[in-house]
């Protein structure tokens, strides 16, 4: 019980940080429940077919098929945050006088709701499949009965739930001028580490040189493995021991993200 609470608690939490900087990003936006329920309900749907044909999937392309597949699903991602960052860019200062208001009169918030439905469905992509492959592999061993892994993750759901959801309303307690400004920076932060994970991903395969194995290690500070370790990594792509390939990424991401949200912000000054 106490192996499936803690797998289901560290991925839902992971899953659910991701959906609570979402929600706050595009608080005032209208229809975005509609859209975000929409995108957990087609990440859990695809979890569970991921999980089910996780054998075809990870045989494909001479066994390269499931980090490939990882890697797509993140570089799917990291477009659709980075959409995101760009519109809030152009958008901020008119949804901030009126949020409601604009935000249900904006047409182009329909691309919006859109690119974050599709980030909260990968998220949730992600972490359902491997939740059901762990817990498959602890059925497999016979390390638990299946009535003590359905307590275990039934518990472990209603913790990262509730975890997330207290994150979420603190990200609301900020005030509306700042809550864009803080909740794109979040975004940024975590497109740059989604892309940097992709990164891993493919030079895992190699696909991509990894410029360096292991440019520092404080995992013996805060590893991948702990729970705020892993808490960081959801957020803002940590790694207790990066490559040179994701470093590279990781900044090229924030950089590009900065210098076109510069020239965005600038355009309608100038108009």
């Amino acid at each position: 019980m106490l192996a499936a609470l803690l797998i289901v608690f560290r991925e839902v939490l992971e899953a659910g940080l991701i959906v609570g900087v979402v929600l706050a990003a595009t608080d005032g936006v209208a229809g975005r429940g509609r859209w975000i329920a929409g995108g957990v309900g087609a990440g859990v749907l695809g979890a569970g077919l991921v999980a089910l044909f996780a054998g075809q999937i990870s045989n494909a392309f001479s066994g390269s098929g499931q980090d490939l597949f990882n890697a797509a699903v993140l570089g799917a991602a990291v477009l659709m945050l980075s959409w995101h960052v760009l519109w809030m860019s152009r958008h901020a200062r008119e949804m901030v006088k009126d949020l409601r208001e604009v935000g249900a009169r904006v047409a182009s918030g329909e691309a919006t709701r859109l690119a974050m439905a599709t980030v909260v469905a990968v998220a949730v992509l992600r972490e359902g499949s491997e939740v059901v492959l762990f817990l498959f592999g602890i059925a497999s061993s016979g390390g638990s009965s299946p009535g003590a892994m359905l307590a275990g993750g039934l518990v472990g759901v209603a913790g990262g739930a509730a975890v997330s959801w207290l994150i979420y309303r603190g990200l609301l307690a900020i005030p509306a001028g700042r809550l864009f400004s803080v909740t794109n920076t979040l975004v940024a932060l975590l497109a740059a580490g989604m892309g940097a994970q992709a990164a891993a991903y493919l030079v895992r395969v190699g696909w991509l040189p990894s410029l360096g194995d292991e440019l520092w290690d404080t995992s013996a500070i805060l590893s991948d493995d702990s729970l705020p370790g892993r808490a960081l990594h959801a957020l803002v792509g940590y790694s207790d021991r990066p490559m040179g390939m994701q470093l590279a990424v990781y900044l090229a991401v924030l950089a590009a993200l900065f210098t076109l949200t510069r020239l965005i912000g600038r355009s309608p000054r100038r108009a």
